[in-house]
């Protein structure tokens, strides 16, 4: 399931390891994308700050992002390593990591879905062969709610103060380095802590109080354009969209305009976990961004809020506009380039080669094609037979 977005991974070395492990998280969050979207799109709209405010429809904004998306993909996950038993033991392990933690909770999914269906697979390997006739079902539905209860009460002991001690460290360092003015560095910081959902802890624990209090006395701050830059997530949509697998693309275009023009970063946080090692794409795009925020002096006067382009504009103050417009472009132009030179622009998903091959056999000249293609031994064999050569003969 999860090779179905991946190509296939050959040899046993430490780089392969990490694609195995790349193509699994891709078979737990791919096919959930379209709850991604939905939830993005109805963010977009009718949050406080969207395009339609609605208070009521407003209300399944939090539902979906702290239970629905989790669960899908701790579903999904357990479905991958043990079919359908995984597949329910796996979400219910992941409820518990819900509950345990006050942050969206799709990396302990990916944690604790496939390990909920590990356990249970292994059991049935031990319990096979050895259940008595008319105790099979007895025996699968309490054995799967038993680990399924256990493995969800670890997940609400477990998730909450490994997660906090995350969010603590996270914002300690991104406070170090505004302190030091080492800004661009931030986003060594930043970028990586907004994939695994820590976006918000960092900018409304940290980022936006310092940005307040220097907007009150300088007119505007440039912290308040660290974390919410659009650039660097688009950059990583446009290379996804020209050189990704050929199976995601289609998903693309509305991931990018529900990040750019609606301003929820979090959609495009799937495709990153699919291939962590474009977290590096995001870094660079994300520093460059700040360099040139920091370079051309410029700033926002509030929080844009939810971070798209509009809001970017909406809070830039009059003078600033050159500033913010070549920091996002910059940030959308490094992210594109480093992303798209780590998918290989194309070759490393095993599909444009077998593309420039039939090109190639199509284009050439002497290519003769199935119409004209020399005929098998059988058929020659067939055509020179005695019987047919006879056939021939009467018919004539």
């Amino acid at each position: 399931m999860a090779m179905s977005y991946t190509p296939q991974v050959q040899g046993s070395g430490f780089k392969a390891q990490v694609q195995r492990i790349g193509g699994h998280l891709a078979g737990m969050v791919m096919p959930n994308i379209g709850a991604f979207i939905a939830w993005g799109l109805i963010t977009a709209l009718f949050i406080p700050t969207g395009w339609l405010p609605n208070e009521d429809f407003a209300k399944l904004v939090d539902p979906m992002i702290f239970s629905l998306l989790p669960i899908l993909i701790g579903y999904t996950g357990g479905r991958i390593v043990h079919g359908q038993r995984g597949a329910v033991v796996g979400a219910v392990a992941t409820v518990g990591m819900i509950v345990g933690a006050e942050i969206p909770m799709f990396l302990g999914a990916m944690i604790m879905g496939p390990a909920a269906a590990y356990l249970i697979k292994l059991f049935d390997k031990l319990v096979e062969d050895r259940i008595r006739p008319g105790f099979e079902m007895l025996v699968d539905n309490f054995s799967a709610g038993i680990v399924g209860g256990a493995m969800a009460l670890f997940g609400v002991w477990g998730a909450g103060p490994v997660v906090g001690r995350l969010s603590d460290w996270a914002g300690s360092g991104v406070d170090w380095l505004i302190g030091q003015n080492l800004l661009p560095v931030a986003s060594v910081l930043v970028e990586p802590a907004k994939v695994l959902f820590l976006n918000n802890a960092i900018n409304h624990g940290v980022l936006s109080p310092l940005a307040v209090a220097q907007a009150q006395e300088t007119g505007k701050s440039i912290l308040f354009m660290i974390e919410s830059n659009p650039g660097p997530g688009l950059g990583l949509l446009l290379a996804f969209f020209l050189f990704g697998p050929r199976s995601l693309r289609p998903s693309v275009p509305a991931a990018g305009i529900i990040h750019f023009l609606g301003g929820i970063h979090e959609i495009y946080f799937p495709y990153v976990l699919m291939k962590p090692r474009l977290i590096l794409a995001t870094i660079a795009g994300g520093a460059a961004g700040v360099g040139t925020f920091m370079v051309t002096g410029a700033g926002l006067v509030a929080t844009p809020s939810p971070g798209s382009i509009f809001a970017y504009a909406a809070v830039t103050p009059r003078g600033g506009w050159f500033g913010m417009v070549l920091g996002v472009l910059v940030a959308t132009v490094v992210s594109f380039v480093v992303a798209s030179a780590l998918l290989g622009f194309g070759k490393l998903n095993g599909e444009p080669k077998a593309d420039e091959d039939a090109a190639a056999e199509t284009d050439d000249p002497t290519s003769t094609g199935p119409a004209t293609a020399e005929p098998t031994t059988g058929t020659r064999d067939r055509e020179t037979s005695p019987a047919v050569a006879r056939s021939a003969t009467a018919e004539g």
